[in-house]
């Protein structure tokens, strides 16, 4: 994670909370005034941005704020368990307070989520990928996110790739005429991913020759036929529907990603607290 773009975000994030000044926190202690705290886990789940972006919180509102002790990235917690520790002047505290925690719940949210899918499908040989569904202005923590609960990255902007989907298919009028033009226009270095969900369509995406073909909202045996007819011949992306109760049987088929919109849309935030002591 590039630390100068994550400075960056977070000061947009202490704009927009602090405002022109914490009239709570100014009114009632000095710029003297010192105190520390501790980042308390509630309840158990997987670590990801103690220390890579809570902390870093703190010392963009304020350098002298003296951050120790943040449990690494990827690591299992239970409640009660100490996350990062923090020092400093009172009211800078305070005001990066609630950005530290709102990140470090969300980032832990979505790596435990993550994890908890990978280790579904841990006894295949699948990658499990996120896709563009993020929060606006959170893509890059989200996806770091991902990776920390043990799954892997999709594109992270539409130039990082060829995907032809369903809507560009239609507008264009044939899977071979959209790979055509593609190709034509994309980068000797780009892989060409098409979505399908006919096995006529998987048979015309051979035909042409792509890279990666997605299945989308196929069932098991729809799926099961598609690998079958690809054979190696592309990669096998799974997308659609894919939640905790369906991801093995998707993984039983033989694909090699089953990317999910859910693990950056739908996860839960982590409970952490803050726990001060003056």
């Amino acid at each position: 994670m590039d630390r100068n773009l994550l400075h960056g975000m977070i000061r947009s994030f202490l704009a927009e909370d602090v405002g022109r000044g914490d009239l709570t926190s100014e009114a009632i202690f000095s710029p003297a005034d010192q105190g520390s705290a501790r980042l308390v886990a509630r309840e158990s789940f997987v670590v990801a941005g103690a220390g890579r972006v809570a902390a870093e919180v703190f010392c963009v509102q304020n350098p002298a704020i003296i951050t120790a002790d943040p449990v690494v990235d990827g690591k299992r917690v239970l409640a009660g368990d100490i996350l990062l520790t923090v020092s400093g002047p009172v009211i800078d505290l305070l005001k990066a307070e609630r950005v530290a925690l709102n990140l470090f719940q969300r980032l832990s949210g979505i790596a435990t989520l993550t994890a908890r899918f990978v280790e579904k499908v841990q006894a295949y040989p699948v990658r499990i990928t996120d896709t563009r569904k993020t929060t606006p202005g959170l893509r890059v923590l989200e996806k770091y996110a991902v990776r920390v609960g043990g799954g892997t990255n999709h594109r992270f902007n539409l130039t990082d790739g060829v995907l032809i989907k369903d809507n560009h298919i239609a507008a264009c009028g044939s899977i071979r005429e959209a790979v055509a033009r593609a190709r034509e226009m994309a980068p000797h270095t780009i892989r060409i991913e098409v979505e399908t969900d006919t096995l006529d369509q998987v048979r015309e995406c051979l035909d042409c020759g792509v890279d990666i073909i997605m299945l989308d909202n196929m069932s098991p045996e729809m799926m099961k036929n598609a690998v079958q007819l690809i054979d190696g011949r592309a990669m096998v992306e799974a997308s659609g529907g894919v939640n905790l109760n369906s991801v093995e049987s998707i993984a039983a088929c033989g694909v090699d990603i089953i990317s999910i919109g859910a693990l950056t849309h739908s996860a839960p935030s982590c409970d952490i607290g803050m726990d001060w002591s003056f």
